[in-house]
């Protein structure tokens, strides 16, 4: 078992975010897993990512907050312990449209070695 405390995780830059912290607990350079990237989003009011897609499927699990999440022109607005599967090049929005910060579980499946 590997355990990491919140306070371990470590900052990443993750393309075509905005007005996020984002940390990353597992996988890619956090170790550990080796077939899933798993790490806590904090997403400002107003903040959010893409428009964009990319080719691992992603889990979001809303953890304090609502995130509006855009997909095939379709919005929906999670809540706290609400959670979604985006597909595998499937294209997506995600927005804090709230005035509170918006933190999520993120999990994505790695790119194979």
């Amino acid at each position: 078992m590997i355990v990491k405390k919140l306070s371990e995780a470590k900052e990443y830059v993750a393309p075509n975010h905005r007005a996020c912290s984002t940390l990353r607990l597992f996988g890619a350079e956090a170790g550990g897993s080796k077939a899933l990237i798993a790490g806590v989003s904090h997403f400002l009011p107003g903040g959010g990512a893409g428009p964009d897609a990319s080719p691992p499927e992603k889990v979001y699990y809303v953890l304090a907050g609502e995130l509006t999440v855009i997909v095939g022109g379709k919005e929906t607005v999670l809540k706290k312990n609400d959670s979604c599967y985006i597909g595998p090049n499937e294209s997506r929005e995600i927005v804090n449209r709230g005035n509170d910060v918006c933190t999520i579980f993120v999990a994505v499946a790695a790119p194979p070695a």
